[in-house]
């Protein structure tokens, strides 16, 4: 687990690569399974890469690597939809259905697929679950236990109902970030609670009928937590979003998001440093044999530390340096056999910013 820390290893360097979903703007840096060793030892979920690194492409085409929300959020800001009043209330339990007026009420057949943005989980969200599945689903049965298993923190709205009940305080309804198995444009709403695992599930189950909102043609069903009086305004607030094909890629969080939201499915791919979590199951060969010896001695290492034999530990450390030098000059000899570009050199479009080649050019 310590390698990838200490060592940027060339060997590590990958590519990350996924195919969207029409109307999803965020998705998790992805989570290896868990993994089980003899004598059913689980080793948990665990982020697949280190962490993404520019260039990034999408369908091809290389767009700018973001890693500042206010960088990128200046340039597609999030405007909140404050849409007014979607109802009343009746003064009974009774469930009610709204229709996000901004949206046509149904879903066509082709893109573009215009829509509301969607509540998310974070990765320690999903860790949570207990499920390695991104954006989490449930069936109606599993619901309530679902929305209350996800951390606060973890779980980022993006749809919200506001409305008064009769003491004069404030109800509020938003989405969870879950999703209904078999029907994953709906997503559940839920009553926000307070840190650490205050959300709560609505009353009345969840179904396509039944405290859910469709992302896609509006269509609100919910039983608020309280009866709201007769006649109190229901407002609502969301992201509204035209789709098309995505120009804007932030890495936040652990989080990937795109703007503009896509319309149909594109390749995104980016360079990426892999963790070799994947190994650590004892059954499993180490893929590059010239690490063996540096693994081997930094778990003596770590063993000798752990019982507290310090002068074995530095016996052994200059000998674990020297195969952590070895390990890296092979990545070393890599790197250096390409030349840094610059604008004095041959390279392909220096000296003229972003996305030269396409009709850039350094001008003589």
């Amino acid at each position: 687990m310590d390698v990838d820390a200490r060592l940027q290893l060339f060997d590590l360097k990958t590519k990350y690569q996924f195919q969207t979903t029409p109307g999803v703007d965020k998705y998790n840096m992805p989570l290896y399974s868990v993994q089980i060793q003899p004598g059913v030892q689980e080793i948990g979920m665990y982020p697949v890469y280190q962490g993404f690194i520019p260039p990034v492409y999408i369908n091809g085409i290389q767009v700018p690597f973001q890693s500042q929300k206010n960088q990128f959020f200046n340039i597609w800001p999030n405007v909140v939809q404050n849409l007014g009043t979607v109802g009343t209330g009746t003064g009974l339990l009774a469930p009610y259905t709204f229709q996000i007026p901004i949206l046509p009420g149904t879903i066509p057949p082709n893109p573009p697929l215009d829509g509301i943005l969607r509540g998310h989980i974070d990765i320690a969200g999903i860790i949570a679950t207990g499920n390695n599945i991104d954006p989490p689903i449930t069936d109606t049965l599993g619901a309530s236990a679902a929305i209350a298993s996800v951390p606060v923190t973890s779980v980022e709205s993006a749809f919200y109902l506001t409305t008064i009940d009769s003491t004069g305080a404030n109800v509020i309804v938003a989405d969870s970030g879950w999703f209904l198995s078999g029907n994953v444009n709906y997503g559940l709403l839920m009553q926000p609670g307070a840190a650490p695992l205050g959300n709560l599930a609505l009353t009345g189950g969840y179904s396509t009928t039944s405290n859910t909102v469709n992302y896609f043609t509006g269509v609100v069903n919910v039983n608020f937590p309280v009866i709201i009086p007769e006649g109190n305004n229901i407002n609502a607030q969301c992201f509204f979003f035209q789709s098309g094909l995505p120009r804007g890629f932030l890495f936040y969080n652990n989080t990937i998001t795109l703007r503009s939201p896509p319309d149909s499915a594109y390749l995104v791919e980016i360079e990426a440093y892999l963790s070799p979590a994947a190994f650590l199951n004892t059954a499993s060969s180490i893929p590059f044999g010239y690490m063996a010896e540096y693994i081997a001695r930094g778990a003596a290492r770590k063993i000798l530390s752990d019982t507290g034999d310090i002068e074995q530990f530095q016996f052994y450390e200059s000998l674990f340096k020297e195969q952590e030098l070895l390990v890296w000059k092979r990545s070393q000899r890599t790197w250096t056999a390409s030349r840094t570009e610059s604008i004095y050199s041959q390279g392909f479009g220096q000296g003229a910013g972003f996305n030269n080649n396409y009709g850039g050019g350094v001008s003589l």
